[in-house]
């Protein structure tokens, strides 16, 4: 089992050869699919292509398994096997197989990890590996645009029952990962299927990067309510062009509004990915974390205390206070929830902020994408607790990388 770069540019033969006709019928075909038909379309696309087999393996919602669209064969542990690697670490894969190899290709939507795609071929070259690569890419693009309309395919990646409350907050959640050529934003939430009250958001608009973390009071469908309707008038304002200051309010006036007795803390950011400026709004929540240079910046993003959102009456602020740094390049940014550092083991010791940072900084020192950190990291806090969380426990993390542009 070896990672691999792409073989030599070798011909490959009497195998070069695609029937382009046959290509974009298949192509045509896959528009109007359903999810559940992806699994013959992809053989049939890698026969096209002058591969033997294609299988989709799709990740469930807490990053354990890679599980199998095709509901025959078994799933595949993302710690421990080939296809594990190939997601873990956004790169191919070679395996030996009786006759032949398998190539891992990971899925991959911009910054977002789906899945893997396992293609076999007799023998591999450098024609065969750019078009498992292409075989990647187009069945990554399918996958995403049929998941936003597939309950078979969110039930796929399913491995336990789902809770109302997390059912009708994960309606809200955007993607894991967001990001561009300048900054990537990637987040994590446990309990996966038990969360009520915590949520996260990104988004890219144009140069500028947006996040946001919240965490509702209670653990109920009132909680789950909130943030939601918090998440709902924070994109609604960002969409027509409103700035930090506007994004707040309208956040404020919302659950004042509708759910006057509900409020939730929370961080919002506005990064500029081309001159590094970031600006933030911190509402009763724990304060964000600088990271530079392998170390927390003691107090870099720490800012007078401002009430929490949706509080009316006397207690609700005029405007907000905006907060404003310049960042410097590869500088990452961390939000959580208190469920992150208050998860505590069966003697009662807290997982703890030292711990918390520590393990990021270690990780990303190790050379983990941002991605993997942070699955790692939940899965830690996870274990920590003895998979029994008694609170929910996000994190973002976003950097500004603007050398790679």
């Amino acid at each position: 089992m070896i990672p691999v770069s792409d073989p030599p540019h070798a011909s490959a033969g009497s195998d070069a050869a695609v029937d382009e006709s046959r290509l974009e019928a298949l192509i045509i075909e896959a528009q109007t699919a359903l999810p559940f038909e992806l699994s013959a379309l992809a053989n049939r696309c890698a026969s096209a292509l002058g591969l033997d087999t294609a299988l989709i393996y799709l990740v469930d919602l807490q990053q354990r398994l890679l599980i199998p669209l095709d509901e025959a064969l078994e799933s595949l542990s993302v710690a421990g096997s080939s296809a594990g690697w190939a997601y873990r670490t956004v790169s191919p894969r070679v395996v030996d197989a009786d006759d032949g190899v398998i190539v891992w290709m990971p899925l991959v939507d911009g910054a977002e990890r789906l899945g893997v795609l396992a293609v076999r071929t007799a023998s591999l070259d450098g024609v065969r590996m750019r078009r498992s690569r292409m075989l990647a890419h187009l069945f990554a693009m399918l996958i995403t645009s049929k998941r936003a309309y597939s309950d078979w395919l969110a039930a796929r990646t399913r491995t336990s029952a789902m809770r109302l409350p997390a059912e009708m907050l994960r309606a809200f959640l955007p993607p894991h990962t967001v990001g561009s050529s300048r900054c990537v934003s990637t987040a994590v939430l446990e309990p996966a299927y038990d969360i009520a009250g915590d949520a996260f958001d990104h988004s890219v608009v144009k140069n500028v990067l947006h996040t946001m973390i919240l965490d509702s009071m209670g653990h109920d469908l009132a909680s789950g309510l909130t943030t939601s309707v918090a998440m709902a008038a924070a994109r609604n304002t960002r969409r027509g062009g409103g700035d930090l200051a506007d994004i707040v309010g309208s956040v404020d006036q919302a659950l004042a509004q509708w759910l006057p007795d509900h409020f939730c803390t929370g961080v919002l950011c506005r990064l500029d990915a081309v001159t590094g400026v970031l600006s933030w709004v911190n509402c009763g929540h724990p304060p964000p974390l600088l990271i530079r240079s392998e170390r927390v910046v003691e107090g870099a993003l720490d800012s007078p205390p401002q009430p929490p959102i949706g509080l009316a009456g006397h207690l609700a602020p005029a405007a907000r206070q905006v907060h404003e740094t310049t960042l410097k390049p590869d500088d990452h940014v961390l939000l959580y929830t208190d469920g992150v550092v208050e998860a505590r083991d069966a003697s009662g010791v807290e997982f703890g902020l030292d711990r918390f940072t520590d393990f990021i900084i270690r990780s990303s020192a190790a050379g983990q994408r941002p991605a993997e950190v942070l699955r790692l990291l939940i899965h830690a806090i996870l274990d920590h607790q003895r998979n029994q969380l008694r609170d929910d426990a996000t994190i973002l993390l976003f950097e500004w990388r603007p050398q790679l542009r």
